[in-house]
């Protein structure tokens, strides 16, 4: 099993994009990709230049000109998009001989660097005056200019982003002295984590290893030994890797914590044996012999806190977020091939070890647990569990309705950037580009015309159409188009396709039909005219409205849309002054400044922003937080202000962009979680009541793991830490993980009442070595997560603090509040025994 996983691994791809935390066909990332191709948006690499003063000098601009050159050159950038000042155009009067208005001018804004510093205030001045570009292109404060570069595909963002950082470092000191260059954006910034994801997984895991077999060593001191359960956690990470990279699922984030999650969890029943064998075994024994009585103890608790930690895996696979069903489909397995294993293997391995080994072990336990710190501290705590049983009670019920209160502070928020600590250089340029810009990270805003088919003008056609002959051939034409048309369910027959086609046939069609072509020609092109809804301006009116609106809110640094392109032409076809910054009366005033537009060098600009049939306008928001909640409440703001301010015409508005999408898929994981937590919580419940046969067995069973989860997410709301991501999938973990304690706490515990006749008694030998072996599976989990504190990035960094401090707090949990309630509850039994 072992060969054939490994023969997988050299399939392993990547996957850091959080567009597939949805499903290929959820609503929100097709519409998103619908608008990707409408309106010909790109992915975008922001590249930021950066002076300490103006960055309008001559040295600057030379090196903005030379980069933006250069970046052209990059395979997988889409050259006619890239956005730099060296470019786009500058928006001008033409002006004859005598000063007077000749039109309009467009010209490269920057064809080359200016060699003076006169020159570079120019180029601010003009860009100042092109609303399109200030705080986009240049900072507010004159201190930086961005150049967007737009990729073929995103999984290319970290290459082409190392090409840039290489060309950027060529450039000679003396022209780049008191420049800084900084390279940030959502695309790049999840492509570099999948690079340093895959670093971080050729890393962590193997110290999680390393460091779980030394502990192991200092429990037992016996290397032959010790390699059993090593065997068994390697084996399982690799099968369950091999197996989810064979069967062609791209490792993602999620799936990339796999080997990491399942290395110390693999162990753990190991642990279980090993400590009760070197407790049982003594020299001359038959270790055959021993290790089947060890199996018969512990068989079935291992059996069910093995499929309760499965459960708790598992029940990932009910939420909607496809890595996360991945994720606790394959940990789940591994748990259950861990088991498998387990059982197996180690008995036979144990079986097999040499009287000699044996006997080192047996002396190495002996000495260890006679006069060790962990046996002295469990003997003490079994003392104070069983005593101050009032005491504990009350603390952990304080403690539970303080952690309550700090649950109900969590608050939902994600950002691919803060993926990486404060000092990655992306977080920096991050933090430097948007404290200068409107803001790196987007968001769009389209806008959809609800108005049907212009049922008059289609009855009127339909009536032109029928006085053709019944055999003319472009009568045969035009209705094929109606029925595809019909049969694709196009918004409007009356679009640039059927004039197309009209005009063709004037062409080629017969004398005696060129009259009815006319009148249909005239027919379709008037309806087709009246459809271009974000040619009235009327509705650009209302989108300039509230294009201002939003930024007096602060929430947005910017916004561009179809109605800054008309005010900016119409300026310059006019005056060239303010006061003629504004949108023409008519429809045809508002159809001239863009015809105005596309005899630019950038023609294609203007589709970024209105379809060709001008159907649907998007409006491009720029944000300096790419903070789920900063997102929510732009969403908020938008819909409360379309509700009080009604658009002016049939349109419906929805959302799209990186942003956005982040938001869908966040609500719809913490409902997923929440919903798989319950599930399963209920589940495992029920497996206990049904293990134990008893209902109050049952309840002390779910007491630590109930105490745990509050616990911990209650000191996340506490100390302010986010709900993102790899907080949500704690839930499982803790669920899975919290019960093994218990169950192995309350089966010992009541097989050794029944041998020993009471409680008290059993409870004492219950903090020997069964205690022991719960400590050391606490600690073997807690400290084999513990390499992820030394990653570079953030989700790997929490998962290891809470999960080495949820094995901490479970474990402890179980040690002393069930046996202060078990005591507790058996001291009311005697009571009631006495009295009657």
């Amino acid at each position: 099993m072992v060969a054939i996983s490994l023969a997988m691994m050299p399939n392993l791809k990547i996957d850091t994009d959080p567009e597939n935390m949805l499903s290929s066909d959820a609503p929100a990332r097709v519409f998103h990709n619908q608008t990707k191709a409408n309106f010909q948006m790109r992915d975008m690499i922001v590249v930021g230049i950066v002076s300490q003063n103006s960055i309008f000098t001559p040295n600057a601009l030379q090196v903005v000109e030379q980069l933006s050159t250069q970046v052209l050159q990059i395979e997988g950038v889409i050259a006619e998009d890239l956005l730099s000042l060296s470019v786009v155009d500058n928006i001008t009067q033409e002006k004859n001989s005598q000063g007077e208005s000749n039109g309009i001018r467009f010209e490269y804004l920057m064809k080359q660097a200016p060699s003076s510093l006169e020159g570079s205030l120019a180029i601010q001045h003009a860009v100042k005056r092109l609303p399109m570009l200030n705080n986009t292109l240049v900072s507010g404060d004159n201190k930086a200019i961005a150049i967007y570069v737009p990729i073929q595909a995103k999984d290319m963002s970290y290459i082409i982003a190392e090409e840039i950082r290489t060309i950027s470092s060529n450039f000679p000191a003396e022209l780049v002295a008191n420049l800084d260059f900084h390279i940030t954006g959502l695309p790049v910034a999840e492509d570099q984590f999948g690079y340093e994801m895959f670093v971080q997984m050729g890393v962590a895991a193997p110290l999680a290893g390393l460091a779980i077999f030394a502990l192991l060593w200092y429990f037992f001191r016996n290397f032959p030994l010790i390699i059993a359960p090593m065997v068994v956690a390697m084996a399982t990470v690799i099968i369950v890797m091999g197996s989810l990279i064979g069967m062609g699922f791209t490792v993602h984030i999620m799936s990339s914590m796999i080997a990491i999650f399942l290395m110390p969890i693999a162990v753990v029943d190991s642990v279980h044996i090993l400590s009760e064998f070197a407790e049982k075994y003594k020299t001359g024994d038959n270790a055959g012999d021993v290790v089947k009585g060890v199996m018969k103890h512990l068989y079935t608790p291992m059996l069910y806190t093995s499929i309760t930690s499965a459960i708790g895996f598992y029940s990932l696979m009910l939420t909607p977020i496809p890595p996360v069903k991945v994720f606790g489909a394959f940990i789940g397995t591994g748990i259950l091939l861990a088991f498998a294993l387990t059982i197996i293997y180690i008995p036979a391995y144990i079986s097999r070890l040499t009287p000699e080994t044996l006997a080192k072990l047996h002396d190495a336990i002996v000495r260890m647990e006679k006069k060790g710190r962990l046996a002295n501290a469990l003997e003490s705590l079994g003392g104070f569990a069983t005593q101050k049983t009032k005491l504990i009670l009350i603390g952990f019920v304080a403690l539970f309705l303080v952690s309550i209160e700090g649950v109900s502070r969590i608050e939902i928020n994600d950002n691919p950037v803060n993926w990486f600590k404060a000092d990655h250089e992306i977080r920096i340029a991050d933090k430097v580009l948007n404290e200068h810009f409107a803001g790196t990270y987007d968001a769009w805003l389209v806008f959809s015309n609800n108005k049907g088919e212009n049922s008059a003008a289609l009855e009127k056609f339909k009536a032109v159409l029928a006085t053709f002959t019944v055999n003319a051939d472009s009568a045969k034409q035009i209705n094929a188009f109606i029925k595809d048309a019909s049969s694709a369910e196009q918004a409007s027959l009356f679009n640039q396709n059927l004039l197309v086609l009209l005009d063709d046939l004037t062409f080629s069609a017969a004398d005696q039909d060129q009259v009815i072509l006319e009148q249909l020609v005239d027919i379709a092109d008037d309806a087709f005219n009246d459809s271009k809804v974000f040619l009235d301006p009327a509705l650009l009116n209302w989108q300039s409205d509230f294009q201002q609106a939003l930024l007096a809110t602060g929430l947005v640094g910017k916004s561009n849309g179809l109605a800054d392109i008309v005010k900016t032409v119409n300026r310059e076809l006019f005056s060239g002054e303010d006061k003629d910054f504004t949108l023409p009366e008519t429809s045809n005033g508002v159809a001239q400044t863009l015809l105005q537009y596309q005899s630019s060098h950038r023609p294609q600009d203007l589709w970024h922003f209105v379809t060709k049939d001008y159907q649907k306008s998007l409006l491009w928001l720029q944000m300096s937080s790419g903070d789920n909640q900063h997102t929510t409440k732009v969403v908020n703001w938008t819909e409360a202000y379309i509700t009080n301010n009604p658009m002016p015409k049939n349109i419906s508005y929805q959302w799209a962009g990186k942003s956005y999408l982040n938001i869908v898929w966040q609500d719809a994981m913490v409902n997923g979680m929440i919903d798989s937590l319950l599930s399963s919580f209920v589940i495992v419940f029920l497996m206990m009541v049904v293990l134990f046969r008893s209902f109050k067995y049952g309840i002390l069973a779910m007491l630590p793991l109930t105490l745990t989860i509050s616990m911990i997410y209650g000191l996340i709301g506490w100390i302010g830490k986010d709900y993102d991501m790899p907080i949500a999938v704690l839930s499982a973990l803790t669920l899975g993980l919290s019960i093994d304690f218990a169950i192995h706490f309350l089966q010992r515990t009541r097989e050794l009442e029944k041998e020993l006749g009471s409680l008290a008694p059993a409870l004492a030998a219950m903090f020997q070595e069964p205690s022991r072996a719960i400590s050391r599976n606490a600690i073997v989990i807690a400290v084999g997560f513990t390499p992820l504190l030394l990653s570079p990035l953030m989700p790997y960094i929490t998962v290891g603090f809470f999960l080495a401090s949820i094995m901490a707090l479970s474990a402890l949990v179980t040690l002393v509040l069930l046996p202060a309630l078990m005591t507790l509850f058996a001291g009311k039994q005697n009571l009631k025994t006495e009295k009657s």
